[in-house]
């Protein structure tokens, strides 16, 4: 087969040029295939743009819609014997606290033993009763009753409400047996311990709180609860952590000291509410910047962006701006510009008024969280815009769907298209090379019956 460069060469025809030629005009139809994907894959781009600005936008309504997020309180502790914290329940004030003394855990030590890995006794179920009456049991029937073994048994069920662990003192008996309540304060410390059914372990273990004397081979160090008091009312605690003494606001206890005053200071913190609507604007501008972006045309080049013209985009602009004209019913501030966040009137940009937004959440808290968080709030159109948009049944959802099917479809017809081209090109060429032929052979015999005639021509002249 004569290959494509070689064609042209018997004829001297430059029969090869025009088959490029010829290539070149029939991939303009793919040039103008691939022009169209890539406009649609643009379009795909600009639709995943648009999705993320609005989940964007979307996150920050949610976090306004959160009541958690108007009216926050913070706390301030002057002294080292506490910490404290506030949700929106609490009431602003200041109050002295002192503390008298930190909740601890109860300890059990028994006495010596020679051996930590020697039985006592056989079997046996260990009673545990608690400060406030409830009971645990761990049965040893079967296992072993050595003080290793009981350590473990002991801290592998949690439910017990205490821990073990072995201390040796250096004598001839070395070996005791720690146990600490689990938890802190009196209810949960240990009232008594009993074995039933070894009374070797019974007689190492035993304990009862009510009666020391009776159970002398243990020794306790006993759990007390935590004591304070709030502005001169005396309050005790199981725990460090107290929450329900002053409404909304939780205290954590770090050190005793009855002689310092700590002062506690509940103040109204704004910055919360404040940064949510900051955020809230940052991503509306964001949202309507992105759409402007994508639907850009240059005047000077003429030359669209992704989304010229696009139905989708012209509806988000339209639509999210009509999220902002909200106006309540009733209220001091009962729209957006009556709480500083004003649209400019060129750019459609929002902008608050740091001053004005401050003193609205100052002077009329109940008015901004209704703006934001009640029946037909801002926060509840801008959901129900978005979601319009967002997730499988949403108009991005279905606009991405037709775009990538129309990619399908242009590559179907890029294909066909292509196969069409290369078969046109193998008819071509086939043409070509049998018109090569075709003319090489007629310049042969041209030039045979011309070197023919002149030879003829010689003879009659006698040459």
């Amino acid at each position: 087969m004569t290959s494509v460069s070689s064609i042209g060469i018997g004829s001297g025809l430059p029969l090869n040029d025009l088959l490029t030629s010829l290539r070149n005009s029939e991939n303009n139809a793919l040039v103008a295939i691939q022009t169209q994907q890539a406009s649609v894959q643009g379009r795909l781009s600009a639709y995943g743009q648009i999705q993320s600005s609005i989940q964007s936008l979307k996150a920050a309504g949610d976090t306004l819609a959160s009541a958690d997020t108007f009216g926050a309180l913070t706390t301030n502790v002057s002294g080292d014997g506490l910490t404290a914290s506030a949700d929106t329940t609490a009431i602003a004030g200041q109050y002295s606290v002192r503390v008298e003394s930190l909740a601890t855990n109860q300890t059990l030590v028994t006495n010596g033993l020679v051996s930590r890995i020697n039985s006592n006794g056989t079997g046996g179920v260990i009673t545990l009763t608690m400060g406030d009456g409830t009971q645990k049991t761990l049965d040893l029937t079967g296992k072993s009753t050595s003080l290793s073994s009981l350590v473990s048994a002991i801290n592998a069920d949690s439910s017990l409400g205490a821990s073990a662990t072995i201390i040796n003192d250096g004598s001839g008996t070395p070996y005791r047996l720690l146990l600490s309540s689990s938890k802190t304060g009196t209810d949960n410390s240990i009232a008594s311990i009993s074995v039933a059914g070894n009374d070797t372990l019974n007689g190492i273990i035993g304990f009862d709180q009510a009666n020391p004397g009776a159970t002398p081979n243990i020794s306790e160090t006993a759990a007390s609860n935590a004591a304070i008091t709030i502005n001169g009312i005396a309050i005790s605690s199981q725990t460090n952590t107290i929450s329900d003494a002053i409404e909304g606001v939780t205290l954590t206890l770090t050190k005793a000291d009855a002689s310092t005053t700590n002062t506690l200071t509940v103040a109204r913190d704004d910055s919360a509410a404040t940064g949510a609507i900051n955020t809230f604007v940052s991503a509306y501008n964001s949202l309507q910047n992105t759409v402007k972006s994508l639907m850009s045309y240059d005047t000077t080049t003429q030359k669209g962006s992704a989304l010229t013209g696009d139905s989708l985009a012209l509806r988000v602009q339209t639509q999210f701006r009509g999220v902002l004209n909200v106006v309540l019913s009733s209220g001091t501030v009962r729209s957006l510009s009556q709480l500083g966040i004003t649209s400019d009137p060129t750019t459609g940009a929002l902008s608050v008024n740091s001053d004005k937004l401050a003193a609205a959440l100052k002077n009329n808290l109940s008015d901004v969280q209704s703006l934001f968080t009640g029946d037909n709030s801002v926060t509840q159109k801008l959901t129900t815009v978005a979601n319009s948009y967002l997730g499988s049944t949403g108009y991005i959802n279905a606009a991405t769907t037709g775009a990538n099917n129309t990619i399908v479809d242009l590559q179907k017809q890029y294909d066909a298209t292509s196969a069409s081209i290369d078969a046109k090109m193998a008819t071509y060429t086939a043409q070509f090379t049998a018109l090569d032929t075709t003319v090489a052979q007629m310049n042969s015999v041209s030039t045979y019956l011309t070197q023919q005639l002149s030879m003829l021509g010689n003879m009659s002249s006698g040459k």
